[in-house]
């Protein structure tokens, strides 16, 4: 069946359904496992928990229901990905590679990558090589399946290393993200520090005598995740937005919601005001796609002792500095960026290169700051000066990102680091939509649920922001 977009050519999709029967399959397993945590069996799930550090993720081996499935994603993901290993991406991307699709046939399956060139152009912008993509994807390690009190009836795995998340999706959620996503990379080269979940790629799997299953590659937004010990999925309104917090053993990994943050604040000082002009960029793009019921991500972690003490360093501020000014652009072979001290602090010069790595340092011990202002570095370069540079980084509104993997979804607080993104951003607001909002109007007179237009929805999503940081 071919649809055709506006502007955006033709895709050859076809209706796929969901693993709905699956999934149940699934939760009853899980459920017999939390039953059982006193037999053999049980203690088996136990010595995996201890294993991972956390709830929720499960090694899918070979007597694991998805690992054929996932057997065949990993075969097809490092093949798809070849292509771009060895052809680089193009600088602009042309509507040609928005409209690509490759089909590539392997033995027993077959799989389509859409917009290929696109995703390999997001991934060099993020720092990411392909190589390194492609090991992730196609590791020896297995998939882990990940399983939380999430009502989402499509199937979540993980890479090995956790950094990145394959999601099943249905035909209408990738027909949007096709049709939008010349919109979406448009958003994210202009705001390269936005809060978007960031979509590495999307596929599809035809196996003989199966239903045609799509499925998307996104970065995790909880990466790394071995210190995270609070998980929240925030909408901004309090209808069905409370979950029962598990008080014992359990394989389920829990995320909070709206109503569970109550008396709670995102304690950030002087990045508050970035944070929420950044949100309301960002709801205001998906508010013009016609989206509502995404959800903000959030999650905590405290900062040890040596975070605190290093991170208003001089050198780590430069480190950042150059991280920031780096993020949203293709890591090409240029001049590394020379850093000066300023002469208050020392009598000679630290110069970084763009990796962090000091070429000359002073043995004179720094003294800890809060802030330097952006005025006082100056970032020498091949082909720009300090003003356009300054002038560059607060026309597409960046901050000075963490020295930490995954630093576009991490902003770090006094005392905590957060992890903050926007996901599940497929809903538009359909007829159905609009049925679903009188009802709820009805049933739940006077108080605040998911179902109303994009723009109230916006707006109630920025107040929950403002009112909930400090």
């Amino acid at each position: 069946m071919q649809h055709s977009f506006p502007g955006y050519g033709r895709y050859k999709v076809s209706p796929a359904t969901e693993t709905t029967e699956q999934s149940q399959n699934q939760m009853e397993k899980n459920s017999g496992v939390r039953r059982s945590v006193t037999t053999g069996e049980g203690r088996q799930w136990q010595g995996l928990r201890q294993r991972w550090g956390m709830l929720g993720l499960f090694e899918i081996k070979q007597d694991h229901e998805f690992y054929d499935l996932t057997s065949v994603m990993k075969e097809g993901l490092h093949a798809a990905v070849q292509p771009s290993v060895e052809n680089p991406p193009p600088e602009e991307p042309l509507m040609e590679h928005f409209e690509s699709e490759e089909t590539q046939i392997h033995k027993g399956f077959e799989m389509q990558t859409f917009a290929g060139p696109v995703f390999a152009r997001l991934r060099r912008s993020l720092g990411m090589t392909e190589e390194e993509y492609q090991a992730s994807l196609s590791s020896d390690g297995c998939y882990l399946q990940f399983i939380s009190n999430s009502k989402s009836k499509a199937n979540f795995f993980l890479t090995n290393d956790k950094r990145f998340f394959l999601k099943t999706q249905n035909h209408r959620e990738v027909t949007f993200l096709l049709s939008n996503l010349k919109a979406y990379m448009d958003h994210l080269e202009k705001y390269p520090h936005s809060l978007m979940v960031r979509f590495l790629g999307v596929h599809s799997l035809l196996i003989p005598n199966q239903t045609k299953k799509y499925f998307i590659v996104m970065q995790s937004v909880f990466y790394p995740d071995e210190r995270i010990h609070t998980r929240y999925d925030i909408k901004g309104c309090e209808v069905g937005r409370w979950t029962n917090q598990n008080s014992g053993d359990s394989h389920v990994i829990t995320v909070l919601k709206d109503n569970n943050f109550n008396g709670k604040h995102i304690t950030l000082a002087e990045q508050r005001s970035w944070l929420m002009e950044q949100v309301e960029i960002d709801t205001n793009f998906l508010r013009r796609l016609n989206v509502l019921d995404y959800s903000l991500l959030l999650a905590q972690q405290p900062l040890h002792q040596d975070e605190l003490d290093g991170k208003h360093s001089f050198p780590n501020i430069i480190t950042c500095v150059v991280k920031s000014m780096d993020q949203g652009d293709s890591p090409i072979e240029t001049d590394p960026f020379t850093v000066p001290l300023p002469e208050k602090d020392s009598g000679q010069k630290i110069a970084r290169t763009a990796d962090g790595a000091s070429e000359h340092e002073d043995t004179t011990e720094h003294q800890c700051i809060n802030r330097v202002p952006l005025e006082e570095i100056n970032l020498h370069s091949t082909t720009s000066s300090p003003e356009s540079e300054l002038q560059e980084f607060h026309a597409h509104h960046r901050r000075l990102l963490p020295d930490f993997k995954n630093s576009v979804h991490v902003i770090d607080g006094p005392e905590i680091r957060y992890f903050v993104g926007i996901v599940d951003i497929f809903t538009e607001y359909s007829w159905k939509k609009k049925m679903e909002n009188i009802w709820k109007r009805i049933r739940y007179p006077g108080r605040a649920f998911s179902t109303v237009s994009p723009s109230a929805y916006c707006q109630r999503f920025c107040q929950w922001v403002q009112n909930q940081t400090r």
